[in-house]
């Protein structure tokens, strides 16, 4: 039956998504349509606004970037990449393949945003290659579909952008809600409720999408299964002996081992002072010194980090983009009136789950959980202040909207695909199930926050 309602949303997507990049300027169009019709903004206005949004998430994008690129290292360091090629050769039927796919993805994404994107990519390659040694049919789009399923519990856990904005000392909205701690919004009993319901049954909704018409199953190709077959032989094969002094040099492990204690001392004397005190640039020391800790030598980390410059490259290309977008819709004031069509109608018990639904159609046009808490942040606070609600539920419910769309924004599946090997209208159909059951379980959890 799940796989029945699936299909209509795997055909429109195969027939209508254009390519993530072409969908990012489709929806600065249809922003700039929205100002003019909603807003009294002129037509140089808006280009003002748009302009000047460039910019305004430099500091953020580098943030991003290199959250990418460290995670993704640390994913294809040696023992990382080796556990999750033994935990691809668990599954014994199609069913338990995408519950895993979507389990394992969860459980990373819930360490941070982008290794579970990547991990993800890596599992569902090696699980598809394990089930077809072993004669097992599964579906490669829709099993790469249940790993970015995953993904949708990202702004629950330890790289939670708006949680950890909110917790670190001067950040903007520090005058009218003060520090938030995470204690307060990461680690709230109903948000670890929903991360224990949603890591149990999201699995269980991929398993319910296995197709039953075993005619339409795509797999890999023989070209790609001989491909994954060669990596694991490069993987295992010995070196050649360094030529000269500084060869030697770049392969010396205990360079790296040095470097990366010295970071871990640093981050134990972090946590040693400030407690749980997570932020962005936190997290990504974190990602970097398991990273060299796990490498072979300092010239074989930067050969992981090399590798994965080829996926935050689309990334990179469409974030100013999405940061004009930012721009557009905060200066001439779309943001504002989007979110007040939601305010107008709440009420204190239901002005979380309206914050949570604007933020779902907000994160279509700002696909950033730090960007969309700096425009729609400071309206719904207002909002929360004035009906008596707690700014740290508002955070959450505003977070929750962010990762709840991202299920048909094809912005953040790009580096999973790329990992994958598969395009994004091949598997992102399957994401409408997810978004809908999803959907459903964050309004739940809010009303009762």
């Amino acid at each position: 039956m799940i796989n029945s309602l699936a299909k209509p949303f795997v055909r429109f997507v195969e027939r209508y998504y254009p390519d993530p990049y072409i969908f990012a300027l489709l929806l600065t169009f249809l922003a700039y349509i929205m100002a003019f019709l909603f807003t009294d903004t002129t037509f140089i206005g808006a280009v003002t606004a748009w302009g000047g949004g460039f910019a305004g998430l430099m500091a953020f994008i580098a943030q991003v970037g290199f959250t990418l690129l460290s995670s993704s290292a640390l994913a294809n360091t040696r023992p990382v990449k080796r556990f999750l090629q033994k935990i691809a050769g668990l599954p014994n039927s199609a069913a338990t393949s995408y519950a895993l796919a979507a389990f394992v993805t969860a459980i990373a994404s819930l360490i941070a945003w982008a290794l579970g994107l990547i991990a993800g990519g890596i599992l569902a390659r090696h699980i598809q290659y394990q089930a077809q040694k072993k004669g097992i049919k599964v579906h490669y789009p829709l099993l790469v579909a249940a790993a970015y399923s995953g993904f949708v519990i990202w702004h629950m856990g330890y790289s939670g952008s708006a949680q950890l904005m909110v917790a670190t000392p001067g950040h903007a909205m520090e005058a009218l809600i003060g520090i938030i701690p995470v204690s307060a919004t990461l680690f709230a009993g109903y948000n670890l409720l929903g991360i224990v319901f949603l890591v149990i049954t999201l699995p269980i909704l991929a398993a319910l999408m296995k197709p039953k018409d075993s005619d339409r199953i795509v797999e890999l190709s023989d070209e790609v299964m001989a491909q994954i077959t060669e990596e694991g032989h490069a993987a295992t094969a010995k070196e050649a002996p360094p030529a000269t002094f500084g060869e030697k040099l770049e392969r010396m492990r205990w360079i790296n081992i040095v470097a990366g204690a010295l970071m871990a001392i640093f981050l134990f004397n972090h946590f040693s002072n400030r407690g749980m005190d997570l932020n962005l640039n936190i997290v990504n020391w974190s990602f970097l010194t398991l990273g060299l800790l796990l490498s072979n030598s300092p010239i074989h980390y930067v050969g992981l980090i090399n590798a994965a410059a080829k996926n935050v490259g689309p990334i990179l290309l469409q974030y100013p983009f999405y940061a004009g977008l930012m721009g557009l819709m905060g200066g001439t004031g779309l943001v504002k009136v989007l979110s007040e069509w939601f305010i107008v109608v709440a009420n204190a018990e239901t002005l979380p789950v309206f914050a949570f639904w604007s933020a779902g159609i907000l994160n279509m046009f700002i696909p950033s959980g730090g960007g969309q808490w700096a425009v729609q942040g400071p309206i719904m606070l207002g909002a929360a202040s004035s009906l008596g609600v707690s700014p740290a539920v508002i955070v959450n419910a505003v977070a929750y909207g962010d990762q709840w769309t991202n299920m048909i924004q094809p912005f953040w599946s790009i580096p999973l695909l790329a990992v994958a090997g598969l395009k994004m209208r091949d598997m992102m159909g399957y994401c409408f199930i997810t978004l809908i059951y999803t959907g459903v379980v964050f309004s739940v959890l809010l009303l009762i926050a």
